[in-house]
């Protein structure tokens, strides 16, 4: 049985992710490389609409309805929540960040 389509929402905090992830990349790898990665993250998550389960669970957010989702990204993780409606792309950040900063992800 195929799965109905969700609406791919996203969030204030991810939309001002990519605005400084697209800042990062002009300073450091040039405009062209920026832009490249950044229509690479819409490509993505624009598809999670059809494709949300295909990524695996954030080990970090562990829940056994397994709900919260993530998308390895070079250095970068996409991290979203399936909901019953939708799908809510919660935050996109370099995979170095802290553990905690992650789990405070719950509270987007």
């Amino acid at each position: 049985m195929e799965k109905e389509p969700k609406p791919v929402i996203y969030s204030t905090q991810f939309k001002q992710d990519v605005i400084d992830v697209y800042k990062y990349g002009i300073e450091t790898f040039g405009k062209i490389q920026a832009e490249k990665y950044q229509e690479n993250i819409y490509r993505l998550v624009d598809g999670l609409g059809l494709a949300y389960e295909i990524y695996p669970e954030c080990r970090h957010l562990i829940t056994k309805s397994r709900i919260y989702r993530w998308i390895i990204l070079d250095s970068h993780l996409i991290i979203y929540r399936i909901t019953k409606s939708e799908v809510f792309v919660l935050r996109i950040m370099h995979s170095h960040r802290s553990i905690t900063k992650i789990k405070d992800i719950r509270n987007i």
